[in-house]
This record gives structure tokens, C-alpha cells and sequence, in this order.
């Protein structure tokens, strides 16, 4: 990892590779432009099993898949050989487009890179490109730091994003698997959901995700309700206001304190009650436990 952070995270992906070459000696019959541009069969390229970014819409796909049949692909996707094939490192959308327009080869740039560098590059090229839903930035932004070893700051200027953005974000990982599910869906926004994150009891969490969806509130509402929610009083810290003793109750503490040699304090309810006794030393209180041992043999 450490030759990794050497490369210069933070400087974007082109820091990452200004020195790693194109891998082209295995072109073989295969087409390579002036650039360096590698035509490779689509069938010999495979996903990316580091890629962050678990959802691709269909009707996005479809769109850029349309664009490819009229323009072809303008930018090429990133591979590294892999086995007896390639691998994605970067444009798996681009990949699945070029699939569903029936290319027969795609324009690819061949790169050699480490474990540790594709999965980076991959989790960068996309948060660059905004192309993962709030979890997904989460939990990608969270393999970095928990697989990598980079520090937030680190990450912080790997991706272009300010250090209270990243921390905001690693907060979604915390947030109830139920919520979690509403913003992969989409129905919950990464502002919706810092929101709710800063909500201290769980089960209100899951009330206002709820109210959320239901009644189509906006981040600015959701604020001013999650801090509502933390400004209510918590009912199991109340403390019942103690019910007032009477004289008959007094009389015995202070029997208790004569007899003991302590203060005594007695609670009391309709079913049942404790007495309190206090001590300040440890000889005090094996005294006392002395005294009420004594009791049995009375």
C-alpha cells in the first residue's frame, strides 16, 4: 500500500498511472491506433469484482447504448490483463452499453496495475464521475480507509471531496439496514439521509425515514425535524418525581440511622420499596455487614 499512496493520491487518476505504460505486447493480431489504443473483443473482457458500484439503471444503459450505435465510443474503457482475458478498471457502463448496441470489439487502453491500485482506481474514476448512489460512495470511501489504510484526509484529496463530506459520509454506514435499503432505491437522498444519521434513537430514525417517503419531505424539513426528535425529551430518563413521605416513613429512617450508625433513606410504593444504606469506607461497610449478619441470630 505504501508504493500506492507514493503514486500521489489525491492529484487524480492520472497521478495514479503517469508511470505505468500501455501494455501492448500482447496485442497479438489485434488493432492498435497511433494512441496506443487497443480494439479488444467484447466477449474477452470481464466486470470489474472490485467495482463499488453495485446498481446500473437500465434506462441509462439503453440511452448510452443508443449514443454508441450512432456516434461509437468516444472515450475508451480502462482494462488490465486478466488470465486469458481483460478486466474493467474503468467504463463498466460503457462495457454494458457497447454489449447491448452489439459491438463486436470496444477501444480499450491496457494498463498493469496491482490489486490495491484497481480496486482505488476503480472506487476513484467512479466518485469522480458521481456515477455510485450515496451507499455505494459509502461504503467505497469505507474500504479505502478499512482496506487500504489511507486517512481520511488522504481520501479526502484522493476524491475531490472536503474532509466533513467524507466523514458525513462514512456516517450512512451506521444508519438501520431498512433505511440503508430506502437510498439505494433512491427514495431517501444522501441529504435525507445525513439528516436522519444525526437522529440519536433508532427507532425515531426508522419513523422519519418513514415520514419522509410518505409524506415527501425535503432535506430543509427533514433538518428541522431530525433536530426536533433530539431536542424531545426521553421519556426512560424522567425520573418520576418522587412521591412525598410521610411522618411515619420519616420515623423509621431515622430509627434505622440511630440504630446503624448511617444515613438510611427509605423509597416506597404501593407494592414495593428499598432502604438505602450509605457507607464511606470499606471498614464501615463490613461493619455494617456485620451488624445485619448479627440479625440471623437473633
Amino acid at each position: 500500500m505504501a508504493a500506492a499512496k507514493g503514486r500521489g493520491l489525491g492529484k487524480g487518476l492520472e497521478a495514479l498511472f503517469n508511470d505505468v505504460e500501455i501494455n501492448a505486447r500482447d496485442a497479438g493480431d489485434k488493432a492498435v491506433n497511433q494512441e496506443g489504443i487497443l480494439f479488444i473483443d467484447i466477449n474477452e473482457i470481464k466486470p470489474n469484482a472490485k467495482q463499488p458500484r453495485k446498481n446500473f439503471a437500465d434506462d441509462k444503459i439503453d440511452e448510452l447504448a443508443r449514443s454508441i450505435e450512432t456516434h461509437g465510443i468516444i472515450q475508451p474503457i480502462m482494462v488490465r490483463a486478466s488470465g486469458e482475458g481483460y478486466e474493467i478498471i474503468a467504463g463498466e457502463r460503457r462495457w454494458r452499453a457497447a454489449r447491448r448496441a452489439s459491438l463486436k470489439q470496444i477501444p480499450c487502453i491496457v494498463r498493469e496495475l496491482s490489486e490495491e491500485q484497481n480496486m482505488l482506481v476503480s472506487i476513484i474514476e467512479n466518485m469522480q464521475r458521481e456515477d455510485l448512489n450515496p451507499m455505494e460512495e459509502a461504503d467505497a470511501l469505507n474500504q479505502m480507509i478499512t482496506r487500504f489504510g489511507l486517512t481520511q484526509e488522504e481520501v479526502s484529496r484522493s476524491v475531490g471531496k472536503s474532509r466533513p463530506y467524507i466523514t458525513n459520509a462514512l456516517r450512512l454506514l451506521k444508519l438501520p439496514a431498512e433505511i440503508q435499503d430506502l437510498i439505494v432505491r433512491g427514495e431517501l437522498t444522501s441529504g435525507h439521509a445525513r439528516a436522519i444519521a444525526g437522529v440519536k434513537d433508532e427507532k425515531r430514525k426508522l419513523h422519519l425515514a418513514h415520514r419522509i417517503v410518505k409524506e415527501g419531505l425535503s432535506v430543509r424539513e427533514t433538518e428541522a425535524m431530525a433536530n426536533k426528535e433530539n431536542e424531545a425529551p426521553d421519556k426512560k430518563r424522567i425520573k418520576a418525581k418522587a412521591r412525598p413521605k410521610n411522618r411515619e416513613i420519616t420515623d423509621m429512617e431515622e430509627e434505622l440511622k440511630t440504630a446503624l450508625g448511617t444515613k438510611v433513606a427509605i423509597s416506597y410504593g404501593a407494592r414495593r420499596g428499598k432502604i438505602e444504606i450509605e457507607y464511606y469506607s470499606r471498614e464501615e461497610l463490613e461493619r455494617l455487614l456485620e451488624m445485619l449478619l448479627s440479625l440471623k441470630q437473633i
